[in-house]
């Protein structure tokens, strides 16, 4: 295995990019927003190398052959803790690149849209902002369990005090409520998958003779009855972040008294986390397990749908409207996840990038009403058709995109998961289907309530309202155009995914998993007759 050192730099940039901003607070509280902002930056400029390098891209791009085995694009491996089988060990498939592009992309937008809104303490609110998006990126890009847990851990922490210092007091809850709720309910699921984790490691450890965290190793271990008990607990650690029903109670009031970075990092990015985190794990190691507990998990997420969708059609608050909205979509994502055919876990790629992006942008947008009104109340506003010139369409085209309009994404997503799921559960497809007529309730009273109507008193003490600024529209229309281009072009972002998507489907399915050991060259594998060998703890 030859070591790519961009795999570490796309972790420790954003770390140590948000480490200067803290530095050189003191001395202009612009430098650190162009700091933080030209970091991401670069971040992202790495991810698209690698895109270009793996062939997904450009003129060279290419579909790569079909394949049964896990085939990794990029890896880097240094000795952490050799006695105990742990690795500094990154490695880099489709699906992860996906997921990184998105982390870096939404990161540029977070900095980009606390311009204006984050006037104190600004070095250490990026310090925090990035880096949670570092340790987000390493949740995608680590493969030793231990380093997993590590980095999953990491990104929390920065997000308790993005809420409890920068956030907001709504609704009689206090930021500090909201953010010692998030870190509970997710420092309580993470215990719980930590144990999961340390009992897969002995069990495989017993079965082998060698201690080892490593993702490769512990594939195919013979857990027996002890199988659905463990999976149980990796589930419920990605189940409460993701959130699936009944575990979701901390986000409506983290987004509510979150800032609105925050709300772009929890909607856009941290909840992707606990997506990539069954695919990548659950489905793979626990087939057996995770096959007998689909009919489960597919009747929570169904009743995520329809509960998220009801919740965010009865709010008046327009981020806890959204919150609500990204737990129904949620939904969808179980579903896919556990339908597992190849067209849904497709389409569960291309939802969660198209979620990514709309929910960002309207969280954004919330924010920006927000700094210009006050209040996030809906029923008192009213009447801003022509108070900002292009606010309006801009939200109403975003409010469509979350319904799933043909042309964008989030249209993809959907329909490649309905499709890719009739077969297998065409009942819950059906429940699913009839949750979208909500989707298009809720998002329908959203625009009204907000564009349209009776001017409020609350619009009449500020008009006319200050129109958007160079900076707040070009945010919106980057995603605004993210959005269309994966409904219109999704082929390089499938192409991307497939081998990942195509593993994942037959591991999950019942085939063994093989290993496949990268060469010098990227478009070029090899597998050994002994698949584990290369990985033993000397």
């Amino acid at each position: 295995m030859q070591n790519n050192f961009l795999l570490p730099a796309l972790i420790f940039l954003p770390i140590l990019t948000g480490f200067l901003c803290w530095l050189i607070e003191k001395v202009d509280e612009r430098f650190p927003r162009w700091i933080a902002f030209i970091g991401m930056f670069a971040t992202f400029l790495i991810t698209v190398g690698l895109w270009q390098k793996g062939g997904f891209i450009g003129s060279a791009s290419q579909v790569l052959a079909p394949t049964d085995k896990p085939v990794w694009l990029a890896e880097f491996s240094l000795p952490w803790v050799e006695q105990l089988g742990i690795h500094f060990h990154l490695a880099l498939d489709g699906l992860s690149l996906l997921m990184v592009s998105l982390t870096a992309f939404l990161g540029m937008m977070a900095v980009a849209c606390s311009w204006g809104e984050i006037t104190r303490r600004v070095g250490f609110f990026h310090l925090n902002l990035l880096w949670s998006l570092g340790g987000v990126i390493g949740v995608f890009l680590a493969i030793d369990l231990f380093l997993f847990f590590f980095f999953w851990e990491m990104m929390l922490v920065p997000i308790y005090f993005l809420i409890a210092i920068w956030g907001h007091n709504n609704g009689g809850k206090t930021k500090e409520y909201a953010a010692t709720k998030f870190f509970i309910y997710t420092q309580a699921s993470g215990l719980i998958m930590l144990v999961g984790i340390l009992l897969l490691v002995m069990i495989n450890a017993n079965t082998t003779g060698k201690i080892s965290f490593n993702y490769m190793d512990l594939l195919g271990t013979q857990l027996g009855a002890l199988e659905y008990p463990i999976m149980l607990m990796f589930f419920i650690g990605f189940a409460v972040k993701l959130p699936i029903f009944p575990l979701h109670g901390w986000l409506p009031d983290a987004h509510a008294q979150a800032p609105t970075a925050g709300s772009v990092d929890l909607a856009g990015i941290l909840i992707k986390t606990a997506a990539y985190g069954l695919l990548r794990f659950v489905l793979p190691i626990f087939p057996q397990a995770s096959a007998d507990f689909a009919p489960i998990a597919i009747m929570l997420g169904g009743i995520g749908i329809f509960y998220g969708a009801w919740l965010a059609f009865m709010q008046s608050d327009i981020k806890r409207l959204l919150a609500y909205t990204s737990i129904s979509h949620m939904g969808f994502v179980v579903l896919a996840l556990y339908v597992g055919t190849l067209m849904s876990l497709q389409g569960l790629m291309i939802q969660m990038l198209a979620h990514g992006l709309s929910s960002a942008a309207l969280f954004i947008m919330s924010g920006q009403l927000y700094e210009r009104l006050h209040t996030r109340d809906l029923t008192l506003m009213g009447g801003m058709w022509g108070q900002m010139r292009y606010y309006p369409p801009l939200l109403m085209f975003f409010s469509a995109a979350l319904m799933g309009i043909p042309g964008t994404g989030n249209f993809i997503g959907e329909f490649l998961i309905l499709m890719g799921s009739f077969a297998t559960n065409p009942v819950a497809v059906i429940f699913a289907t009839f949750s979208l007529v909500w989707a298009g309730l809720y998002a329908l009273i959203m625009i009204y309530r907000a564009l349209f109507g009776e001017t409020t008193p609350t619009i009449e003490k500020v008009a006319p309202m200050k129109r958007m600024t160079a900076r707040e529209a070009s945010i919106l229309l980057v995603l605004a155009i993210g959005l269309v281009w994966l409904g219109l072009f999704p082929q390089n972002f499938l192409d991307t995914s497939d081998h990942s998507m195509q593993w994942i489907n037959q591991a999950y399915h019942g085939v063994s998993p093989e290993v496949v050991i990268p060469s010098a060259d990227v478009g070029s594998t090899q597998v050994t007759d002994e698949p584990f060998a290369h990985l033993e703890v000397k």
